[in-house]
Order: structure tokens, then C-alpha cells, then sequence
């Protein structure tokens, strides 16, 4: 079908490119929105309001923005369910009930009198606005499960109490909304037990005997898995609708049936998060930024008390909540902090509730806009207090390594350049404890192309001068070559298979438009694996360094990864028969030293830096035999400060011409 003159007029209402639209913002606004540091789920709803009806009008809230928006729900709420540790839950199922009636009741009471009292909303408005205060959404458990605080009781019982409350909420938006359709009465009250009884006796009892059923008989055919998942998540809410419940309490009971069917860390599961992370939840926050009149805000002071109120109450009762249960268990302040930062944010079925009440006109569009206004705020205050908290707990939890003996290294060299693996390999064998019969694994990546056969041929023989280096060397190494889609893909694909403990990559000084938006390389990497990570620059072979010059950050020593960072670094002194200069904060080196013990090298110095400037200064009294070591943090690790991020950068400018190395610990 042609486009016609009318297709291009505002909003845009062909079905092309309309979703061209779409698909184009779900691709670049996460991109540059994490420069910004504004979580993904904000800026999703950031650009629908932008692009929307009651913005510069571009895309019209049509059919299919609604078909999507709709699915896109339910997967929300599906996979709240799905992610649920039912085991975790079921240990601490007591406190879990505790803290799940505490962050039910509590906002229910005190939003539902502030929402009657304070905002004037009659009797069944103010308690369906006080239900929304009762859900939260733990968009920030990832913060908690990267710095290894999952199995924290704190988090657990959080994590428990999420299905308490959420499903106590979503029942009573079913009763509120039957009683405002003027359906409540005796025959509505024997419908719903009735339905909900054949409802539970179908979800609870027949899906899961016919769902394990089906994955045995199609364990294989991961697109059969994945088509039978999403029609079970329709097929209960629609189950749902029919006795009586709103669809998305059917799509969480599928979540909770199928969370035990489907592991978190298997295929099938990364299918889900796949699908459900580019084009459902998207497409559904997006189609909530519609919704949003910002115009509301500046025509009517009421909306803005109406959202500060809100959001007051809502963050209120949860902070009580966290504080009722570190009472009643003896909880820390952080413990209390961090089930406050994981419970504070509200996101699907606030949003949920906020539409439904909408849509029956309970809400005008002055309490849709504050309700979006809270989820934005909320969303923030859980990231920032969650992050604060963990990182913090992280920093006290004693984690005990282990031994090199006991756990194999093995190290993963990717390169594209063959004049420059050489050096790559040879660092990887400085690093290298002593004892380790593991080969290295230089990794030579090939786009998948017509053409992928003949550079496989090229790579293998282009390889063949570094295979005669390291056989003079009596060094061992695993070359291997892989066809994949891109340079991060193939890396870790090949990292999970090897089990990889350490990744040593070249450092690319030149950073394209591209990667300005959408990272690079090493940005992906470093967001998709968990393992160290040496972004290596050499001027000249690394045997010919005889001094080390190490710089950690005042945090290094919180990290995971440490202990083992610390034995690659000695592995190097040892290797190289070199001196050690240690730039570090007093703690960080007494870390160290205490690590090291008697393999501390004999030529030993420290210098401990007064102020953060002290570490863009190492570049004025350049050292032609001394190898500077930059160690850095991911974003998500607990030593982690953002002027860390300007060790690149100052890199690029000052040690083009030296060699270095910077070195993310793994986490």
C-alpha cells in the first residue's frame, strides 16, 4: 500500500509507519537516556508523552498503540510473577506474610483517609487510590541481585511480600470496579467466589499438569515453548475476565504457576526477557507517556498538589512499612533501607489500577497525570536509595575467594587485529598464576556473511605467526573462531562456554558516533558480564616493563573481585621480576598488602592520593620501563564514583603514546 499525502499529516495513523515510529524510540531513547542516567522505564514514558496526542502530536493512541499496549500489561504482570523466587518465598513465607500485610494495610489506611480527607475523593475513588499505594514493582531488585545480595533475608522478604500485596490489591480493584459498574450485590459476591473457584481449580490445578506435560514432550522446539507461554498468559486472563477479576490477576497467576517450569536461567526464559524487554513493555510504557498531558501541569495548579501529595503518601507508608518490619525482626537500618528502596517504586500494577480507574471514571485525567508524575518520582527515589543501601551492605559482606588452586583460570584474549594479539597474549601469560595448566584462548570474532567461510581460512592462518610465538615461548594456547552476529555477541557466547575468568581485550582510542550513543565495545561487555575485564595498550612488548605502577580507586578494595585482581597483579610483578608502586587509599592498600603477605615484591613503595585530582597527574613524569595499571568499577559495583568515568577519556589525551592498562574487577 502506497503512502497517501494524508499519511504524513500529524498524528501519523498509517499502521507502517506508525509502528516504524515505534520501534525506531524503543531503539535509541534507552541509548541515550543512559548517558542521562534516567532509568530505561522512565524514559520510555518520557517519550510517549513527548510523541503523543498531547505533545507535538506525532503518533495518534490508536488501535494498535492500545493492541500493544494491552499485551504489553499483561506481560508486565506475567512476568512480576514469573520472576518471584518461590523458594526464597516459601523459607521466609512468615516474615514475607508480616511484611506483605504490613505494605498492604498500611498504605491502604493512610492513603485511602488522605486521598478522602486531603484530596476530597468520595469513599470507592479514595480506596481504589489507596490500593495503587499497596503494589510496588521491584524494578530495582537487579541493583541488588549484581552486588550479591539476593539471599539477603532483607530482600527475600521483600521479594515474598510483593505477592502478597499485589494480589490483595488487584482483588480489590475487582470488587471496586464491579461495585462501580453497579454489578455488586448478592449475585455479583456468589459469581466471583464461584469463578474465582473454577478460575484456581484451572490455573492452579490443570495448567500446571498441562504445561509440565507440554515441556517434556517439546523440550527441543524453544519457539513451540515460547508460543505455548505467551497463549497460557492470554489464555488466563481471559479466564480471568470470565470470573469476574481483571486480566492482569490471570497473566500473575500464570507467572506464579509457570515460575517453577521455567528456570531463570535457561533459554526459554531468555526468550521471555528478550521478547518482553524490545517490543512489549516498551510499547506499553510508551503508550502510558501518551496518556500524559503535560499541558494539565502548567493550565491547573491542582494537578501539581495532587501529585506532590500522592507521592508524599505513597513513599510515606512504604518507608513505614520498612520500618514497621525492622522492628518486629530486628532488622539493621540498611536492611530497613534496602526493603524501603526495593518496595518505594511503583510501576505495572500501579499503572494498571491508575488506567482501570480511569477508564470506569472513577479518575479524571488530573489523577491519571499525578499518578504517572509518582511512578517517575518513585522509580527514581527506589533506583537511587536501593543503589546507596547495596552498595554499602556490599562493602561490609566479607567474601572469601577461592583458592587459584581450586578455581581454574582461564583466560579469554579477543582480538581483531593480528599484529597486536601477540601482546595481548603475552600480558594474558603475566597475569597467569603460577601452576594454572588452563591454555589462553585468543578468539577471533567473524561476522556472519557470505563470505564468513573465506575469513575463517584468512584468520587461521593469520594466527599461524602468534601459534610459532607462543610454541618458542612453550606457552599454550586454544585459538578459537567464531561466526556470530557481533563482536560482543560472539565474545560472550565464547566466554560462557570456557568459563572465563578473565578477559583481556585491546584498547580502541577512537570512539564512533555510534558508540558515543549506543556504547561501546567494552561499555557492552562490561553491562553483559560479570567476569575481569584488562582493556590493554602497549607501545612496545609487556616483557620489556620492570616496574608496576598500580592505581586503585578509594573503593577497590570492597569489591568481589580483589582478591583475585591482587593476585594478577602479583602474578605480573613475579612474571616480570618487577618493582611495585601502589597508589591507593590507606585502606585499600592494607587490603593488599594483607592479600599479598609473603609475595609481596621486594621493591615495594606506596603513595596514598589526598584528593581525586591526584589521579590525572600520573602522566607528568612519564617512566619508559614502568607499565601503569588503572583500576576502575562498573557502574553497578559497589566501588563505584562517577568521576571514574573520566579515566577513559583522560587516557585518550595524555597515554596515547604510553602503554597502560585499565581493568574493571570482576563483580
Amino acid at each position: 500500500m502506497l503512502l497517501t499525502i494524508q499519511d504524513w499529516s500529524l498524528p501519523i495513523r498509517n499502521p507502517v509507519f506508525l509502528f516504524s515510529i515505534l520501534l525506531l524510540t524503543i531503539l535509541v531513547a534507552p541509548a541515550i537516556l543512559q548517558r542521562l542516567r534516567i532509568p530505561g522505564l522512565v524514559g520510555f514514558i518520557l517519550a510517549g508523552a513527548i510523541l503523543g496526542p498531547h505533545g507535538i502530536n506525532l503518533l495518534e493512541h490508536g488501535e494498535g498503540i492500545k493492541l500493544l499496549a494491552t499485551g504489553g500489561l499483561l506481560y508486565i504482570m506475567f512476568w512480576a510473577g514469573l520472576e518471584i523466587n518461590m523458594t526464597s518465598f516459601l523459607k521466609t513465607r512468615h516474615k514475607s506474610f508480616a511484611f506483605g500485610m504490613f505494605t498492604f494495610l498500611l498504605p491502604l489506611t493512610l492513603g485511602g483517609l488522605g486521598s478522602f480527607y486531603l484530596l476530597g475523593f468520595d469513599g470507592r475513588a479514595a480506596l481504589l487510590l489507596a490500593s495503587m499505594f499497596s503494589t510496588h514493582t521491584l524494578i530495582s531488585y537487579p541493583i541488588v541481585n549484581r552486588l550479591r545480595l539476593a539471599q539477603n533475608e532483607a530482600v527475600t522478604i521483600t521479594v515474598g511480600g510483593t505477592i502478597i500485596t499485589d494480589t490483595l490489591a488487584l482483588l480489590l480493584l475487582a470488587v471496586i470496579s464491579g461495585m462501580e459498574q453497579g454489578t455488586v450485590g448478592l449475585a455479583f459476591w456468589v459469581k466471583l467466589a464461584f469463578g474465582l473457584t473454577v478460575f484456581g481449580a484451572i490455573v492452579l490445578g490443570l495448567l500446571p499438569l498441562v504445561a509440565r506435560w507440554f515441556f517434556r514432550r517439546v523440550e527441543s522446539d524453544l519457539t513451540y515453548q515460547y508460543v505455548f507461554v505467551l497463549a497460557t498468559v492470554f489464555l488466563c486472563g481471559l479466564l480471568a475476565e470470565i470470573a469476574g477479576v481483571e486480566a492482569i490477576i490471570g497473566a500473575f497467576m500464570a507467572g506464579l504457576v509457570l515460575n517453577r517450569l521455567i528456570p531463570h536461567t535457561s533459554p526459554l526464559m531468555n526468550r521471555i526477557e528478550f521478547v518482553g524487554n524490545s517490543i512489549f513493555i516498551p510499547a506499553f510504557l510508551f503508550s502510558v507517556g501518551m496518556l500524559v498531558n503535560l499541558n494539565v501541569f502548567l493550565k491547573s495548579q491542582n494537578t501539581i498538589v495532587i501529585s506532590l501529595v500522592l507521592t508524599a503518601i505513597a513513599l510515606l507508608t512504604k518507608w513505614l512499612a520498612a520500618w514497621a518490619t525492622q522492628k518486629l525482626y530486628g532488622y539493621s537500618t540498611a536492611q530497613r533501607n534496602l526493603i524501603f528502596g526495593l518496595s518505594s517504586s511503583h510501576a505495572a500494577a500501579t499503572i494498571a489500577i491508575i488506567l482501570i480507574g480511569y477508564q470506569i471514571n472513577l479518575f479524571d485525567e488530573e489523577v491519571l497525570n499525578s499518578a504517572v508524575f509518582l511512578i517517575l518520582v518513585t522509580c527514581l527515589v527506589s533506583t537511587f536509595v536501593t543503589d546507596k543501601t547495596a552498595r554499602k551492605m556490599a562493602a561490609k559482606t566479607v567474601i572469601s575467594p577461592l583458592p587459584e588452586s581450586v578455581s581454574p583460570q582461564r583466560i579469554l584474549v579477543p582480538f581483531s587485529n593480528p599484529e597486536t594479539v601477540t601482546q595481548l597474549v603475552d600480558f594474558s601469560f603475566l597475569i597467569k598464576s603460577p601452576g594454572q595448566n588452563q591454555p589462553v584462548y585468543p578468539l577471533s570474532i567473524i561476522l556472519d556473511e557470505k563470505n564468513a567461510r573465506e575469513r575463517i581460512m584468512e584468520s587461521q592462518r593469520l594466527i599461524e605467526p602468534l601459534l610459532q610465538h607462543a610454541a618458542e615461548r612453550q606457552l599454550t594456547l586454544s585459538p578459537i573462531h567464531r561466526v556470530d552476529v557481533s563482536a560482543v555477541s560472539g565474545i560472550l557466547r565464547a566466554s560462557k562456554e570456557i568459563l572465563a575468568t578473565d578477559i583481556v581485550i585491546g584498547w580502541r582510542p577512537k570512539i564512533s558516533a555510534t558508540e558515543k550513543i549506543f556504547g561501546t565495545l567494552h561499555d557492552q561487555l562490561m553491562e553483559e558480564t560479570a567476569e575481569m575485564i584488562f582493556v590493554v595498550h602497549f607501545t612496545k612488548s609487556p616483557m620489556d616493563f620492570n616496574k608496576l605502577k598500580v592505581v586503585f580507586g578509594p573503593k577497590t578494595h570492597q569489591e568481589p573481585g580483589f582478591a583475585h585482581l591482587s593476585m594478577r597483579l602479583i602474578n605480573t610483578c613475579k612474571s616480570l621480576n618487577a618493582a611495585l608502586y601502589l597508589i591507593a587509599p590507606a585502606e585499600a592498600t592494607f587490603a593488599f598488602k594483607k592479600l599479598a603477605g609473603s609475595n609481596l615484591p621486594k621493591e615495594f613503595q606506596t603513595n596514598t592520593p589526598d584528593h581525586e585530582e591526584a589521579y590525572f597527574s600520573l602522566h607528568e613524569n612519564p617512566d619508559p620501563s614502568e607499565l601503569t595499571v588503572f583500576v576502575s568499577a562498573r557502574q553497578e559495583a559497589c566501588s563505584f564514583e562517577n568521576w571514574l568515568e573520566k579515566i577513559p577519556a583522560y587516557l585518550t589525551e595524555h597515554f596515547a603514546g604510553e602503554s597502560f592498562v585499565l581493568v574493571f574487577p570482576a563483580i
